[in-house]
């Protein structure tokens, strides 16, 4: 009986402060103290062949360097930011990067509907058409950063 007892008193003491443990981290997660996107350093990742080298959101325009690596000239059709954070901002392209030559980079700007303050998260959707060829091709990829 009084092992019994023993272990029953062991299980319920390490019992209770794991679940004390427990509650604190689910409060600081709550409260926003342990948030794993303030580490997150910002990126800008495409399909290969098409890279981001530099990219920047500031006020109301979004500015992303893109290098061709595919070894051939490209037409740009359209370059469409999907806006997902913050909610409600869209973004248009100023229609300023409407070719790539093999190995060069191209400046591609975007207007966005308001400014805002803190995380940004986009899709890029980028439409193109290789150097001799006849059919469109689309590439996906994403940005993620804060405002500047």
């Amino acid at each position: 009986m009084k092992r019994g007892q023993a272990a029953m008193e062991f299980l319920m003491t390490y019992g209770w402060a794991i679940l004390v443990v427990l509650i604190a981290i689910g409060a600081l997660a709550y409260f926003g103290v342990i948030n794993p996107e303030r580490f997150l350093p910002s990126s800008c990742t495409l399909a290969p062949g098409l890279a981001c080298e530099e990219w920047k959101v500031s006020g109301t325009t979004v500015t992303l360097k893109i290098r061709n690596g595919m070894g051939s000239d490209l037409t740009i059709n359209n370059i469409a930011l999907d806006v997902s954070t913050p909610s409600g901002i869209t973004a248009t392209y100023n229609n300023d990067c409407t070719s790539i030559t093999a190995g060069a980079t191209c400046t591609a700007t975007f207007g966005l509907s308001s400014t805002g303050t803190g995380k940004f998260q986009a899709t890029i959707n980028i439409d193109y058409k290789k150097s001799g060829e006849e059919l469109n091709h689309t590439i996906t990829g994403t940005l993620t950063t804060k405002f500047e």
